[in-house]
């Protein structure tokens, strides 16, 4: 099985690309996932949304901030502004099947190998062999479960099905950035009190940037969590062990003090990039982030590309839809010109009228003067 470009991933960012190629009338391609499309936003906790919302605003030059293509939109399609994750999913679906792409569901990459000129990708069903690798994994499916000793007692909230299917009353998040806040509005709907540990400051953020504190959408159910008096908020206090002792778990802070509950504590930590699996073909940043080119390759393996929330360039973080979407294109229109591909470059023309084809960085220093 051989194709000039593999797309590793079958969440927004490699449908994206894939609708672009299609687009671009280019079908040396796969799509490959190893489970469905869209399988991460579906095991998302049933009662979790988008932050982002979604609004039709295409007939005013606004695209719809999780749209993954021109001319779509989840809040046309599915008549919603903050979409849950079987939803988005849905939308994935409807663009896979409308724009027919080439996907390989249920197919898992065990290894990639590098050779002279290609790369070879190991899968239980055989082997992929490209010229150009688009790694599109996201970040859900590797959660960090080991932040601190002990952490294999609690519970990370992405294992998390539903909330209201959680039982006690009487739970401790440990981590206070979206996820962790998002349980902890979700637990005070089903009358749960909740203590939330955070190492920083939930509600101080300096910055209008949703990738580096708390969303609006998020604040504004935080307000309404805290009216019910069910919900205390620790700030500036970190987690150094859990410990659990016969019934009841033991969670100890750097200054020695200690909470104890009946009920399994609820991991808020984040996750780990989504190019993990290839951690020896890529350079590696401070904060665990894969360093890469203009073109968003790895510095250390020519052709390897990366597309997603994992994409980072100095301060600049992509790690929501409306973010990492303007990159998509940048690295197909790279990719097409290294194999000398005659295109048609209105479709170029399109997306970066859709604020879908961002190459220019010295843009993105966000600011808000009110």
């Amino acid at each position: 099985m051989n194709y000039s470009i593999v797309i590793v991933g079958a969440g927004p960012a490699g449908i994206g690309a894939g609708i672009l190629l299609k687009k671009l009338n280019f079908n040396d391609f796969i799509i490959i996932e190893k489970s469905e499309v869209g399988s991460s936003f579906q095991k998302w906790p049933k009662e979790m949304k988008l932050i982002t919302p979604s609004f039709t605003g295409q007939g005013f030059g606004a695209l719809d901030l999780n749209a993954i293509a021109p001319d779509t939109s989840p809040a046309y399609t599915l008549n919603k502004e903050h979409l849950s994750g079987r939803d988005y999913a849905e939308y994935l679906k409807m663009l896979a099947t409308h724009f027919d792409l080439p996907i390989a569901p249920g197919v898992e990459v065990i290894h990639v190998k590098k050779g002279d000129s290609k790369y070879k990708l190991l899968t239980p069903q055989g082997v992929y062999i490209a010229n150009s690798i688009i790694w599109a994994t996201g970040e859900y499916q590797f959660p960090n479960l080991t932040p601190f000793s002990g952490s294999e007692h609690a519970i990370h909230s992405s294992d998390i099905p539903s909330w209201k299917a959680l039982q006690g009353k009487d739970r401790i998040i440990v981590g206070g950035y979206e996820s962790g806040i998002d349980a902890a509005v979700n637990l005070i709907h089903t009358h749960n009190k909740v203590t939330v540990l955070s190492r920083s400051s939930v509600w101080d953020s300096e910055s209008p940037d949703p990738s580096r504190g708390l969303s609006p959408y998020t604040k504004e159910r935080l307000v309404h969590a805290m009216d019910s008096n069910r919900l205390i908020i620790k700030e500036k206090v970190e987690v150094r062990e859990i410990k659990k002792e016969k019934d009841t778990y033991k969670i100890i802070l750097d200054n020695k003090f200690i909470y104890k509950t009946k009920q399994r504590p609820i991991l808020a930590t984040g996750f780990h990039s989504g190019a993990i699996p290839l951690k020896e073909l890529f350079a590696w940043g401070e904060q665990g982030k894969p360093i890469l080119t203009s073109k968003d390759e790895s510095t250390e393996t020519p052709n390897l590309f990366l597309i997603g929330p994992s994409v980072v360039h100095e301060k600049v973080i992509f790690c929501f839809i409306y973010k990492f979407r303007q990159r998509i294109a940048v690295v197909i229109k790279e990719i097409l010109d290294r194999l000398e591909y005659q295109y048609d470059n209105s479709i170029f023309k399109q997306y970066q009228d859709n604020n879908m084809l961002l190459s220019d960085l010295s843009c993105c220093e966000v600011s808000c003067e009110c």
